[in-house]
């Protein structure tokens, strides 16, 4: 099996968003190792290709992605 490069996890984790959260704790962890292995410290995601890209839905998406160990910062609009 080939190794997911940050770049798809993302990917992942986006569609999964659009489809309900559906498998969101494996998309995660799969992102965390993809950071781990390509050296990077944060997750960056776009706030426009969120459901809830408002502050509070931001929030809660750094939140929720911190207490399974990972970092996430939301690029600029």
């Amino acid at each position: 099996m080939s190794e997911v490069t940050v770049a798809e996890a993302i990917e992942t984790i986006y569609a999964s968003l659009g489809a309900d959260n559906a498998d969101l704790d494996a998309h995660i962890a799969t992102l965390k190792a993809a950071l781990t292995r390509e050296g990077i410290k944060q997750a960056v995601f776009d706030p426009a290709r969120l459901a809830q890209g408002n502050r509070a839905g931001r929030k809660l998406m750094q939140a929720y992605f911190r207490q399974r160990g990972v970092s996430v910062t939301f690029s600029e609009k």
